[in-house]
C-alpha cells in the first residue's frame, strides 16, 4: 500500500503508539482486500455496534486504551439504536431483566461513546442519513460507515461511497482520518453485475422485492430496472422510504451494498445501462416468484400457530413519514373495527430526533397512539430479539431485516395491520 509522508509518520509513532496501533489497524483491513492507498474521509463515520452487551469486555477494554489516550474521532459519528428502550416499551418484568443482563455493559459503553465523539445522545439510529439524526453524507462523499442498511442507502440513493466496513473498523477509519481504498469506493467495483427485471403487476413490497433481490444477486451489484415508473423522484418521502426499506433486505436478505434503480437512483440516471459490465447476468422477478419467496420463509416460534402477543415495527427504524403514515393507519384501523386499544403490544421504532419530532410537530397523533397502546420507542427491534425471554414469544413484524436475524414471524402490512387491530378471536383464527 503506498502511504504518505504523514501516513508514515503516523505509523511510526508521531502522534503516539496507541494512534499508530489505530492507522495499523486500518492500513492491514485494507492489505486484506488489496487496497491500493488510504483515502481521507468526507463526513463522519456511522458505528454499527451499540449495544454494551455481556462478552465484549475485550472491546470495552480496547475502547478504554483509546480513551486515555486522547483519541477520537475528527468529527462527531452517529451509532445504530440502543438495544432497549425502557421509557418507549411496555416490557414485562421478564424481558426487562433478560435485556438488562445480556446488555449489562450499556451504561459504561454508552460514555466512552461520548468520550470517542460521539454526536450526542440522540444519534442512536440506523437511519443517520435521515435529516433528523444529522449525518447525511452528500454524492461523492468518502466514508466509513458499517450497518448494512445504512451503507446501501447511502452508496445508492445518496451517491456516496463506503464499503461494508465491519465493527471497530468503522471507529478507527473515524480517528485516524482514513479508509482503504478499495471496493465501493472505486468507479470499476460500483458497475452492476447483474440486471434485474422487475416483471410483477404492481410495484412489490419494498421489503420483499428487496429480499428476493438480495437472495438472488447475494454481494453483487444489482441494476434494478421495471419499478421507477411505480415510484417519484428522489425528492418525494415515499420513495426514500421505499428505497430505505428495499435497500435494507438486499442487504440482510444478501449482501447488497449498492444497487441501482433505472431512472431514479443518481448514478443510474447519470449512466443508464452504461454501468452494467459487460458480462453482466440477468435476472427476472414476477408476481409467482415473489409469492413463492415469502411462502418458503420459515416460521421460528416454538408453537407455528402460537396466537401473536407483538408487532414490532421499524428495522431500520422509520422516517417521520413512515411514523405519521404507520401511526394514522392504525388509529384508523381501530376505529373502524370499533376498538379503542391495539389488540397486542405494538412497538414502533423510530430515530430519537425523529419521535421527538413527531411528538412537537404530530402531538395530536402521538397522543392518541399513545392512549391506544402504541409504544413510540428507538430501540432496535433486532437486538430486542436477542435474548431467550424475548427470542421464545410469538413477534410479527413487516420487516425482512428483522425476519432475517431473529425468530420474528414475517407477514405483509395488511396482515400485520388486521392483527393489530382484530378481536383476539379473529386474530386466532387468522394466525391458524
Amino acid at each position: 500500500m503506498q502511504l504518505t509522508e504523514r501516513q508514515r509518520a503516523l505509523l511510526d509513532g508521531a502522534e503516539g503508539a496507541v494512534m499508530a496501533k489505530v492507522l495499523r489497524t486500518v492500513v492491514q483491513y485494507g492489505e486484506i482486500f488489496g487496497a491500493g492507498r488510504l483515502a481521507g474521509l468526507d463526513g463522519p463515520v456511522h458505528v454499527v455496534t451499540s449495544m454494551g452487551m455481556a462478552g465484549f469486555e475485550a472491546v470495552f477494554d480496547l475502547l478504554d486504551q483509546l480513551i486515555e489516550a486522547g483519541l477520537s474521532t475528527q468529527e462527531p459519528f452517529t451509532v445504530d439504536p440502543r438495544p432497549y428502550d425502557l421509557d418507549g416499551v411496555d416490557y414485562s418484568a421478564t424481558e426487562k431483566q433478560a435485556l438488562l443482563e445480556l446488555y449489562t455493559h450499556q451504561d459504561r459503553y454508552e460514555e466512552q461513546l461520548r468520550a470517542l465523539g460521539m454526536k450526542d445522545d440522540r444519534s442512536y439510529s440506523c437511519t443517520a442519513y435521515l435529516a433528523e439524526v444529522g449525518n447525511t453524507p452528500a454524492a461523492g462523499d468518502v466514508l466509513a460507515w458499517a450497518e448494512s442498511s445504512a451503507v446501501v442507502y447511502a452508496n445508492s440513493v445518496l451517491a456516496a461511497r463506503s464499503n461494508r466496513n465491519s465493527a471497530l473498523i468503522e471507529l478507527m477509519c473515524g480517528i485516524a482520518g482514513f479508509t482503504p481504498e478499495f471496493g465501493l469506493l472505486l468507479d470499476e467495483q460500483r458497475k452492476a453485475t447483474y440486471l434485474v427485471e422487475v416483471r410483477t403487476s404492481a410495484l412489490p413490497p419494498a421489503t420483499v422485492l428487496g429480499s428476493a433481490v438480495g437472495r438472488a444477486v447475494v454481494g453483487e451489484v444489482p441494476f434494478v430496472a421495471g419499478i421507477d415508473p411505480h415510484l417519484g423522484d428522489l425528492n418525494d418521502p415515499a420513495t426514500q422510504d421505499y428505497l430505505k426499506d428495499f435497500g435494507a433486505a438486499t442487504a440482510s436478505n444478501g449482501a447488497v451494498g449498492l444497487f441501482h434503480v433505472e431512472h431514479l437512483t443518481p448514478e443510474a440516471r447519470g449512466h443508464g445501462r452504461d454501468l452494467l459490465t459487460d458480462d453482466y447476468r440477468r435476472v427476472v422477478i414476477d408476481d409467482q416468484a415473489l409469492a413463492d419467496l415469502v411462502a418458503d420463509y420459515p416460521v421460528l416460534w416454538e408453537k407455528e400457530d402460537a396466537e401473536p402477543e407483538t408487532a414490532l415495527i421499524g428495522c431500520p427504524h422509520l422516517s417521520l413519514n413512515q411514523l405519521c403514515t404507520v401511526t394514522d393507519t392504525i388509529l384508523t384501523a381501530l376505529e373502524a373495527v370499533g376498538r379503542t386499544t391495539v389488540a397486542m403490544r405494538t412497538v414502533l421504532s423510530a430515530a430519537p430526533a425523529v419521535v421527538a419530532t413527531f411528538r412537537t410537530e404530530h402531538s395530536q397523533s402521538f397522543e392518541r397512539a399513545i392512549t391506544a397502546g402504541v409504544n413510540i420507542a428507538s430501540m432496535c427491534p433486532a437486538l430486542h430479539m436477542n435474548t431467550p425471554a424475548t427470542a421464545s414469544r410469538p413477534v410479527i413484524t413487516n420487516s425482512n431485516k428483522l425476519r432475517t436475524y431473529t425468530t420474528s414471524r414475517f407477514l405483509a402490512d395488511h396482515a400485520v395491520l388486521d392483527r393489530i387491530a382484530a378481536p383476539p378471536a379473529r386474530r386466532q383464527e387468522q394466525t391458524r
